[in-house]
């Protein structure tokens, strides 16, 4: 097998790496018996689908004789890459996991009370091992197809309801990537609605000083490519009246030294200057805290990663976004809402999908492609495990802790904040540095705040043991915590105490023991439809196996329990891991440097064009505004760039699907002196490689701007081009496609972007930790490397695969894809193939033919279920098509599969066509059946059972079942949006 897996003498790089871990001399092993030593763990051959019986069958079907002829037919000669990557080479899995032990046992675990917007939490065990170690829940896809999500949409809209009670505002999105980018969409929002007249004049936009340092930097970032002056001050003594064309106000509730105000009086002076009032608010202080919504804040927003989610050096931690009735309409991300299905039962859809910037393009008000959904639905389960009653303790309880804290710090003469404050302490007039080294010493993280002052924030996992030890680091305690609480103060005054009632939803007061969860859980997850099923074969998403070993290090304490901003000494081994992802996904793209900061593929896209943009500032050639965009482009890129601050301009595609390099000289001839970039997608959406690439480079560059590759379909390129050599400036990686980080139902996404040489002093940069260059573009998002606790899923997977997995995975995936074509190609229209009729890593099925007979792709995509299937891309990039990416990992056994089943639909399809089937009741139309259907004492339809959920013979022992008929996308649209009536109304 690992002959064939590894041809053209790639064999011997594991042979030679074996037999030096074994110490065994190579002039004692002879070529025959070295087979004898191998490991058997290898990984390569597990990640990828197919025995070598099944690529010469493949390999037959598509016309080839060797998968290098197949790619020599697909990849442009001209950009084929030359040379084997430079990467060490693979080893097995245990070798691997043994190999990342060793470097982040570099990373010194300690209690943390640094606080500053990330916070020590308990993660529910029952939680850890039923979701975050379940595939089931890990490797599901975003939830387009309601029909087999009703599980991870009912918990997002536990979600929303969650936040709507905690915030006191009537409307929540599904979650956003952090809090920090919460906190930039929250500047575009109060941009949005500002009704002042300020034509040529920049909006203001003011931000406390008090807010956290990466939320006020990543604001002030996002504000550099629109007309908006962001404005750090003190809001205690802002003059609002001072300041004409303010749009809005932001702070933190607590902020970020903990202090909590009444927010009622400023929400009265930002409402007279007609603004907009943003609270950053800490989701646990909102239990016992009343709630922003309640003193006129317009948007709450923060972070969810107290409820339950570790530290994670600084992410992956889902974002929430609350606004009032009046802001329904501008909310980012998306909104999960109710409808009926076929039936007439309330069930769960995605609501505010169409807003989504892949429709909406260069008018969407947002560039947010993905969001934290398995983050969201950990926070949520979190606060439907514990309740109110029990949210409403731990919260207490971090109150008391604080105070406690301080009254024994007072005790001891030590000068204090007086200030109320929820959960950190400062005390002043003392040796900072001195301090912190000795708590470093004794296993404690404090954070500094200036040369003599030092701020304590404690937590859930905060006890009186470590409060105690606290004491000991300012000398002798005056009494024990125990005595300190005693004396303590821990009461909230009454006009900031919660006495609204929240969580009172049936869900959030009925699974409190373990026992309990533990099914309510498994109940949802039996709804949904995962790479645990079956393939999902999604066009441009990439829904690869996220293998065990892979996922292992995530939740290792020296993954998972680390501060972002601990000191640099205590973090050596994620530094280790990161310099060497970072190289190695630098030799993959063949570009310089990499930036490690974006969370999410449109955060990539935004921080590449923003390196673009700080690029041409420095230059002199700021004016350049154009971005030129094919409609063959991924579909996010045209918001990213205007969320860059680019206006886009579209050039056309000739009728191969190829950029029309006609129209594209016309642009550049009409406009070049204003061109910045060109976005460019490669292999492209349409499923080839461009012919014209360099050409494309070349014209751009001949014009004065940059060319922005965009990584979504890099899993065809992986060891056969590169980016870097094709001429391109800079790409972004979704780590969440080509490298094996797994889709988690809608995020958590990771999206590295690498640039030339060039374009390095430009990488995002970071308030408190050193990352990017010294011309930075500014911070992407709140965590310095982004969502780290995930990176190490890709380190493990390069690691595994090495330079010859990692090429033979891109043309595995090509030749699967090409096998798919060539047997549907008999059946179905292909919308485009290249000159030798091939195509890349995916391809379009057109379903427009048969639109005259009434069947759409909306019905083949249900159809599809009642086969056992997901559903591909639906009408993206083209309306009314079926965009299918079976990637390397899947088997010829499913390839078959799922090609038998579309071979089973087109003849349904056929009999519409031919008159045999009724065109409105029909196994299409009707599409999926559930079990409910065909137990029916009566059964209507002109078609059996049997056909309707039985329509191949290999479902009779193998069946997923839908959990529901098909989902009505119109119904509830005129009210969108979660609120308490609309849960109300499912339950």
């Amino acid at each position: 097998m690992l002959s064939t897996l590894f041809p053209n003498g790639g064999l011997r790089h594991v042979v030679a790496a074996s037999v030096s871990k074994l110490r065994i001399p190579r002039w004692l092993v002879s070529a025959a018996k070295v087979h004898a030593v191998l490991p058997t763990d290898t990984f390569v051959d597990r990640h990828l689908g197919q025995e070598p019986a099944a690529i010469e069958k493949m390999l037959k079907a598509v016309g080839c004789s060797t998968i290098d002829e197949l790619i020599d037919q697909v990849i442009p000669k001209s950009i084929r890459l030359q040379k084997r990557l430079n990467l060490a080479p693979p080893t097995t899995e245990s070798e691997a996991l043994e190999e990342f032990k060793q470097k982040v046992g570099a990373n010194k675990v300690m209690k943390n009370f640094i606080g500053n917007g990330f916070h020590d939490a308990l993660t529910p065990t029952v939680i850890l091992k039923n979701v975050l170690e379940n595939p089931c829940w890990v490797t599901s896809y975003t939830p387009y197809q309601a029909e087999i999500s009703q599980g991870r949409l009912e918990m997002l809209l536990n979600f929303q309801q969650m936040i709507i009670d905690m915030t006191g505002l009537p409307v929540s999105n599904a979650s956003l990537l952090d809090q920090a980018t919460g906190a930039a969409e929250a500047l575009l929002l109060s941009q949005r609605v500002c009704k002042k007249p300020h034509k040529g004049q920049r909006l203001q936009f003011i931000v406390s000083d008090r807010c956290n340092p990466q939320d006020i930097a990543v604001v002030q970032t996002r504000a550099t490519a629109f007309d908006l002056d962001v404005i750090v001050a003190d809001v205690d003594k802002v003059d609002f009246s001072a300041y004409p064309l303010l749009c809005g106000v932001m702070v933190g509730y607590p902020d970020t030294y903990g202090r909590v105000q009444p927010l009622d009086e400023l929400a009265k002076k930002v409402h007279e200057e007609k603004a907009v009032l943003v609270a950053i608010a800490d989701l646990i202080a909102l239990a016992t805290l009343k709630p922003p919504g309640e003193m006129g804040c317009d948007v709450v927003l923060g972070s969810s990663q107290r409820f339950g989610i570790p530290l994670n050096f600084g992410g992956p931690h889902a974002g929430y976004f609350a606004t009032t009735e009046a802001l329904k309409r501008q909310i980012p991300g998306r909104v999960i809402g109710v409808s009926k299905d076929a039936r007439g039962r309330t069930v769960f859809r995605m609501s505010l999908q169409t807003r989504e910037q892949h429709i909406r393009r260069e008018k969407a008000t947002s560039n947010i492609c993905t969001s934290m959904s398995l983050l969201a639905d950990l926070a949520t389960m979190f606060a439907i495990y514990h309740g109110p009653e029990r949210l409403t303790k731990i919260s207490h309880r971090i109150h008391a802790m604080a105070m406690t804290l301080r009254e024994g710090l007072r005790a001891m003469g030590l000068k204090v904040n007086e200030d109320l404050v929820y959960d950190t302490v400062t005390i002043f007039d003392v040796d900072a540095k001195a301090v912190m080294k000795t708590a470093e010493a004794r296993g404690m993280n404090l954070r500094r705040v200036s040369d003599s002052s030092i701020a304590i924030n404690v937590g859930e996992a905060t006890t009186l043991v470590d409060v105690n030890g606290i004491f000991l680091l300012f000398g002798e305690p005056a009494c024990s915590a125990e005595d300190a609480l005693e004396a303590a103060n821990i009461d909230i005054p009454e006009e900031l105490k919660r006495t609204s009632k929240f969580l009172t939803h049936e869900v959030f007061n009925s699974y409190h023991t373990e026992h309990e969860m533990e099914r309510y859980l498994y109940r949802l997850v039996g709804k949904d439809y995962s790479l645990a099923q079956g393939m999902i074969p999604l066009g441009s998403c990439t829904m690869k196996l996220n293998s065990a070993s892979e996922l292992v290090p995530v939740t290792m304490p020296e993954v998972c329990s680390i501060h972002p901003f601990a000191p640099p000494e205590q973090t050596e081994g994620f530094l280790d891991v990161f310099r060497e992802l970072s190289a190695w996904l630098a030799e993959v793209t063949g570009f310089a440097g990499t930036s490690l900061q974006p969370i999410g593929g449109s955060q990539g896209e935004y921080a590449g064009l923003m390196v673009i943009r700080s690029y041409l500032q420095s230059i002199g050639e700021g004016k350049r505004d154009i971005c030129l965009i094919p409609v063959s482009a991924h579909g996010t890129n045209p918001a990213s760039a205007v969320m860059a601050g680019f206006r886009v301009m579209t050039v056309k595609c000739d009728k191969r699907g190829n950029v029309d390099a006609k129209d594209l000289e016309s642009l550049l001839k009409k406009h070049g002196k204003d061109v910045a970039c060109v976005m460019i997608t490669y292999p492209s959406t349409h499923g080839i490689f461009e012919t014209e690439v360099e050409n494309i480079v070349k014209m751009i560059h001949d014009a004065g701007g940059q060319v922005y590759l965009d990584g979504a379909n890099m899993n065809a390129q992986v060891g056969l081009c590169r980016p870097g050599d094709i001429g391109a400036d800079v790409c972004h990686l979704n780590l969440h496609k080509t490298f094996a980080i797994p889709h988690g139902g809608g995020g958590p996404p990771s999206a590295p972007i690498c640039v030339a040489k060039h374009l390095v002093p430009f990488l995002p940069n970071h308030p408190l930790i050193h990352t990017g260059g010294d011309k930075s573009c500014g911070a992407i998002s709140g965590g310095p490397f982004g969502s780290s606790a995930i990176l190490p899923i890709t380190w493990m997977y390069m690691r595994m695969m090495g330079a010859e997995g990692l090429t033979l995975a891109s043309k595995m995936a090509i030749l699967s894809a090409n096998y798919i074509k060539a047997r549907l190609s008999k059946y179905y229209e292909i919308v485009y193939t290249d000159k030798n009729g091939f195509v890349g890593h995916e391809f379009i099925l057109d379903i427009r033919p048969f639109k005259k007979y009434g069947i759409e792709a909306e019905d083949v995509a249900k159809r599809l279920m009642d086969y056992g299937f997901h559903a591909p891309t639906m009408s993206f990039p083209i309306a009314n098509t079926l965009m299918i990416e079976p990637t390397e990992s899947e088997s010829i056994v499913e390839l078959d599969r799922f090609v038998d089943a579309m071979i089973s639909i087109r003849g349904e399809i056929a009999e519409v066509v031919d008159g045999k089937a009724d065109q409105t009741d029909n196994v299409l139309k009707n599409s999926p059946h559930t079990s409910e259907d065909v137990t029916d004492a009566e059964w209507k339809h002109p078609y059996s059972r049997e056909k309707a959920v039985f329509p191949l013979p290999s479902l009779r022992t193998n069946k997923y079942w839908p959990p529901i008929n098909r989902v009505d996308n119109v119904y509830g649209d005129r009210n969108l949006f979660c609120s308490c009536p609309t849960w109300d109304a499912y339950h």
